[in-house]
């Protein structure tokens, strides 16, 4: 069976973003994990490859060790509808601590409320309030 699932590889990052995504958007959680062992090329410990449920999306998440010349892009985004104003202003808040917004919070005419921004990790999220 052919199975597509997003990946998102951090450097270094990975349990930090795994675990803030995992408490800040309802109906998520860690599926498994692969930590880096001794004499691998990652720190002993930290995390190598996981598998999570954002939103009951599965994702892959890969700690790379090697440093590459690019990161995130807003041309890939987690798109989040929420069943309250709460929830999305929850989740915002969270989510935007230490990063930057392409378009905040407001009513854009397309929805109730909408925001769009990248987290502190540079990964881009449209939290949506249909």
């Amino acid at each position: 069976m052919t199975k597509v699932t997003p990946f998102l590889m951090f450097e270094g990052k990975a349990e930090e973003a795994m675990t803030l995504y995992c408490e800040t958007i309802p109906e998520s959680n860690v599926l498994d994990v692969t930590r880096y062992g001794a004499g691998e090329d990652g720190p002993e410990g930290t995390v190598k490859l996981a598998r999570v449920s954002i939103g009951g999306v599965e994702v892959t998440v890969f700690n790379s060790p090697v440093h590459h010349a690019f990161t995130f892009t807003p041309s890939f985004s987690f798109f989040v509808d929420c069943s309250s104003e709460e929830e999305l202003e929850r989740i915002v808040g969270v989510l935007s601590k230490d990063g930057s917004f392409l378009m905040p919070t407001g009513s854009y005419g397309f929805s109730r409320r909408f925001a769009w921004l990248n987290d502190r990790f540079g990964v881009s999220w449209q939290i949506n309030l249909p």
